[in-house]
Formats: structure tokens, sequence, C-alpha cells
């Protein structure tokens, strides 16, 4: 008939399109990451430390901006690199890129996006935030392609231009499930194939979801346990021998959002406790060193900073709702972290 036909010419033309795209993003010859905290300066050294890329950096300090110029950035630990970069606070002194690689915590996304809103016309962006949702906020801002990411790595920033490398787990980057035509999955594999290059770990997914809600309960679990009580991620996080064992807890919240995403449809890639598990039995980034990995919502809670608790322990609540399973512990959990930052407002009227 000939709306079949219609359809069909109709189809093969945005696969042409699609094509093209992919094509057209092939090459990726410069990158700029924005944020350039501890997951930041990791992709920053290590990418930048390739000899056919141009590395820019986008940093909210000037002098930040002035030590990387002069200084490059150096990696320790997992890594022993030194890479030259491009830094500045203004996007228009950075040109066009390839590739953006939005590096900031779920709670600077809004004001980066601000901040690159108009540039970058050429580029895709990949996201690597904890929790879920940021996409939606770099939609409002741009049609830029965007790739969803997420990091089990970990680093500490020794300064501004000095990262420690200290867990070498994988980054994982896939279509965003709510826009997965673009950049289109070669364009993707493109990606995972130069941050592998690097010398850091990337895999690639056609559906990141699994492996999404498997880095998604790992960390609700892990951060928030942490920022309530004040501990780093560490060897005990596994231990439940004894009732009073913190692991209990943890295991107990983990086996939550197990069943939470069960619910939605979705089947994990990896097991969060056994995520867990892992992660505290290597060493630290010297060799023979205990692991003890402060987490970004406890050094947030720390240094009173707002935490990203209502991306990564506020999504699992919600979506819990969404779908009409339990998740007691997760609410204790949310509601603990956020009265800790209640509290700093509160309590800030009487101190004098």
């Amino acid at each position: 008939p000939p709306l079949y036909h219609l359809l069909l010419e109709l189809k093969v033309l945005w696969d042409q399109k699609l094509t093209d795209l992919e094509q057209s993003l092939n090459d990726i010859n410069r990158v700029c990451v924005v944020g350039a905290g501890a997951i930041g300066s990791l992709l920053v050294g290590h990418i930048g430390a390739l000899s056919d890329i141009e590395m820019s950096v986008l940093v909210r300090r000037d002098r930040h901006a002035s030590d990387l110029n002069e200084n490059g950035l150096k990696v320790t630990g997992k890594s022993e690199l030194r890479a030259s970069v491009v830094a500045s606070t203004d996007p228009t002194e950075l040109g066009d890129v390839d590739l953006v690689i939005l590096a900031t915590k779920t709670t600077a996304v809004e004001a980066s996006m601000q901040k690159i809103q108009g540039h970058f016309p050429n580029a895709c962006i990949m996201m690597i935030q904890n929790g879920l949702g940021c996409e939606r906020i770099v939609r409002q801002h741009g049609d830029w392609p965007i790739i969803s990411g997420l990091t089990f790595m970990s680093g500490v920033r020794k300064s501004d231009v000095h990262v420690d490398y200290e867990l070498d787990t994988p980054t994982w980057i896939g279509p965003w499930d709510e826009d997965s035509g673009q950049p289109g999955y070669t364009y993707i594999q493109q990606v995972e194939k130069l941050i592998n290059r690097s010398g850091l770990i990337c895999e690639a997914y056609e559906d990141l979801r699994p492996v999404q809600w498997s880095k998604l309960i790992f960390n609700s679990s892990v951060n928030a346990i942490g920022a309530v009580t004040n501990t780093p991620h560490a060897p005990f996080y596994a231990d439940t021998d004894e009732v009073s064992d913190l692991g209990n807890l943890v295991e107990s919240m983990m086996k939550e959002g197990v069943a939470i995403a069960l619910a939605k449809g979705i089947h994990l890639k990896s097991d969060p406790w056994t995520m867990n598990c892992k992660a505290v039995s290597q060493g630290g980034s010297h060799g023979g060193d205990v692991y003890a990995h402060v987490t970004s919502m406890l050094d947030d809670v720390r240094n009173k900073s707002y935490t990203e608790v209502d991306w990564i322990t506020g999504s699992i609540v919600r979506a819990a709702r969404e779908v009409g399973v339990p998740a007691p512990i997760h609410e204790t959990l949310y509601r603990l972290v956020k009265g800790i930052e209640t509290g700093w407002e509160f309590n800030s009227r009487f101190e004098h």
C-alpha cells in the first residue's frame, strides 16, 4: 500500500541521517572536561596525556585555570602520568570541541550548563554524574547529542594540579534512554575506545540501565550510610558476622534497592553487595595501604556542603513509590541526610 511504502522511505531516510551523524562525530580529537574535581582530573590526566588529543578544561576559579595552564596535571597512584592542558573559566577561550565530558557533581550541573549554553555547537556531551536525571537539565540548555554515563573509579585530588588514582574500576557509558538515537551507538563505542586507550577502564552498553542501577544502589547505600555515620568506605562495610556490624545495614539497604529495580523491570548487571565487598577488599592506591575511600557525600557533609542525596538515594525513594515497593531503609537514610543539611541552616541561627 502507498502508506507502507511512504513509511519505508521515511525509515530509510532517518537511518541514513543517523548514519551520517555517527560518521560526522566519528573523529574525536578535541576533548573538553567541565569540572576538575577528582573524577574530572582523572579524565583530564589520562586522556590529556594522549599525544593526538587536544585537551581543554573548564573550571570555576581563575587561579585553578592558571595553575593548570602553567603546570599541567599530574596523576599518581594506579597511574603515573602528566598531561598538558588548556584551561579557562570562560568557554569562549576554549573554542569548539568534539567531545565534552561533564564531570561536575549533580548539584553543579545546572550552573555548568548555564555557562556553556550556546558554546561547543559541534560537540557531543557525555555525562558522568551520580544518580539519575541530569540529562534532562542538559537538554534544557541545548540540543547536543547526549551520552549517559557513570563511573566506579575514584581518586583523591591532592591539589589543583595533582590527583591520586585510587580505585581503578570501570566507567560505563551508553545511550540516554529518553533519546537513544543520538549520537548513535557507533559513536559511543568510539568514546569507549578513547577512554580505554588513555589507560582508564570504560565499557559501553546499548542499554545502560542494568549497569546504571547497579551503581545507583551501591552508591546510595555507601554514600548515605557513610554520610550519616561519618565513616569512609572501608573493609568494615562488608563485615556481617556480628549483629552490630555495619555491613548488615549496607547489605540490607542494597537488597532493598535490588527489589525496587526488579519491580521496575530492570535486571542488574552486577550485584551491589558483591561490588561493595570487592571494592573494600583491595588495597589503597599505594599497594599495602588499607582501602578507605572518603565518598563524595561524606566529604560534603564534613564540609557542610549540600549533598547529591536527592539525585542518588532520593531517586530510589521516588522510584519505590512509583512501583509501590516499600523502601524503609532508603527513606530513613534519605531523611537523615536531609536532616543533617537542614541542621546546618537551623543551627547557624544560634552560632555567634
